[in-house]
């Protein structure tokens, strides 16, 4: 296993579960959806500010581009989607939920890019799905 990969994702399970704590308290104290556009903006802010200090190429190709918008489209529905929801339930169940966009991205990688759909994909699709029922009882 790829020791970076480990740490990045880490990485990402930490700060997630701080945004989504963060959005919660922001989402109950002003419009959800202003929230939700205040965390993306501040997020695009210091997204760009870390490329401009880093070593990131600026070349961009056609292909990158449109990937890169549609995945910003599919961001920013998700992060609306968020903080509405845990102004009208809870955190927990939001979050566990949202948490498994991994069963989205494995089907999606499997029919739309070809990925091989193994028995140990199908496995983890169908634990994460009794995860969510456990975990929200």
């Amino acid at each position: 296993m790829n020791n970076s990969a480990v740490l990045f994702g880490l990485g990402t399970m930490i700060a997630w579960g701080f945004w989504i704590i963060f959005g919660d308290v922001a989402s109950n104290t002003m419009d959800p959806k202003t929230a939700a556009f205040v965390s993306y903006a501040t997020a695009a802010v210091v997204t760009g500010l870390f490329v401009v200090v880093s070593d990131a190429s600026l070349a961009v190709t056609n292909r990158g581009l449109l990937f890169a918008c549609v995945a910003g489209v599919a961001a920013a529905i998700g992060v609306v989607s968020t903080f509405i929801g845990v102004t009208v339930g809870p955190t927990a169940v939001v979050s566990t939920i949202g948490g498994m966009y991994f069963v989205t991205a494995a089907l999606i990688s499997t029919v739309a890019f070809g990925e091989p759909l193994s028995l140990n994909k199908v496995a983890g699709i169908g634990l994460a799905i009794a995860a969510i029922v456990v975990v929200n009882q």
